[in-house]
């Protein structure tokens, strides 16, 4: 038998060397799955290592995209990587909507808006996550909002950003079959994208993703993927009003739009039928149809408020937004809410929340324990609206 010469094995660097090199690593650590669901395969890119006792980014895009065009100038944002080193990440892509997709096959039934929601359970329990922060944009949002109604436990908080929780109206419905009959989807497409500002000025963008939608979507998913969203039922969410068991989100929630949005009505009417405690309505001045990519820095430090007022990251840097209340806006509760609970983390931080509202509040190096909404924003608050019965925080930036 030969002799075997064994040689102590040690690591190149530790983390005494160099401090967060390790996170910094696992940060880069991404992996693709296809997930088994009730409604066919979906495709998932996890990126980072899920930690045990925070919830997960989950992403899920709009029509016309998919996870790296819908998510990629966001994540890629230098001020998202301060997000990243705290959190994994989980981009869900739409059956047959990621890169690369193969044609599904002429007899597979395409998942409507509710089934589309009820395959996250099943991505869930494929990575063993017990709970999400939900970040959606267009049929994303909604399919995430139907997923926080059905699932309230599983979802923490949900940024939804052009979120439309009524169904389709027959002018819309009539439009997109003209649409359909003269080869226009490409444009139905760009339009419920981009705000008509955008599409007259910014020829480039458009440009750019009018060419991925004909040449990089799979173009017969796509539009079931289409189909599907203009088919999706109202969610019938309503404000909680005391003594009525009102169906609406349990869980915080940042509603975005651009003022050039075509979806700004939308969201407005969304926001009105949330809980005026839990739900914020964020419109970004001087922004398009997807803020994500036109203004990524200020989308990312909204997204920082919003979860530093889940408790998490309680040291987050901020620098830019600033906070108007309007006639509609409402006390300083609507990211904290007023319910609490306590949770320590590895003897670092500590939050109090409650598992039914997960209103949460965080302490800071700061010893009177600043929240994310105690941040330097500049405030005006309209005492009247503060004494009156609670409406919708609104957050211009």
């Amino acid at each position: 038998m030969d002799d075997i010469q064994t040689i102590e094995c040690k690591p190149l660097l530790v983390d005494r060397e160099l401090p967060g090199l390790r996170e910094a690593v696992l940060q880069l650590v991404t992996k693709e799955h296809d997930v088994e669901t009730p409604y066919g395969r979906v495709h998932c890119t996890v990126k980072g290592i899920p930690k045990g006792d925070r919830p997960v980014i989950l992403t899920y895009h709009d029509i016309g995209l998919n996870h790296k065009t819908c998510w990629n100038t966001l994540f890629e944002h230098e001020d998202m990587a301060e997000i990243m080193q705290h959190f994994a990440v989980c981009h869900v892509d739409a059956p047959g909507q990621q890169e690369g997709a193969n044609t599904l096959s002429t007899g597979y039934e395409y998942p409507s808006m509710d089934q589309l929601a009820e395959t996250l359970p099943a991505v869930l329990k494929h990575f063993s996550l017990k709970s999400v922060i939900g970040l959606g944009i267009g049929a994303g949002a909604y399919i995430l909002t139907r997923f926080a109604l059905d699932y309230p436990n599983a979802v923490e908080g949900l940024v939804l950003i052009n979120i439309n929780p009524c169904a389709e109206g027959w002018m819309n419905w009539a439009a997109h079959k003209l649409s359909g009959l003269t080869h226009a989807e490409p444009d139905m497409l760009i339009s419920h994208l981009f705000g008509k500002d955008e599409i007259h000025r910014n020829h480039d963008l458009i440009a750019t993703y009018r060419h991925h939608i004909i040449n990089d979507m799979n173009q017969f998913n796509l539009h079931l993927f289409v189909k599907s969203y203009d088919s999706r039922r109202d969610l019938e969410i309503e404000r909680p009003v005391p003594g009525i068991n009102a169906r609406t989100l349990k869980c915080p929630a940042l509603l975005v739009v651009g003022d050039n949005s075509p979806a700004v009505d939308a969201v407005v009417e969304c926001n009105t039928k949330l809980d005026p405690t839990k739900a914020t309505l964020l419109k970004m001045a001087d922004c398009g149809g997807m803020p994500q990519v036109d203004q990524p820095a200020k989308l990312t430090e909204a997204f920082k408020y919003f979860i530093q007022g889940m408790g998490y990251m309680p040291a987050a840097s901020m620098t830019r937004l600033a906070r108007s209340r309007t006639a509609s806006g409402s006390s300083i509760n609507s990211f904290e809410g007023n319910r609490s609970r306590s949770h320590t983390h590895e003897g670092t931080r500590s939050r109090s929340h409650t598992n039914e509202g997960r209103g949460r509040s965080h302490t800071t190096e700061n010893p009177h324990g600043r929240s994310h909404t105690d941040t330097p924003m500049d405030t005006t608050a309209n005492s009247n609206a503060e004494q009156a019965a609670a409406k919708s925080t609104e957050v211009s930036c």
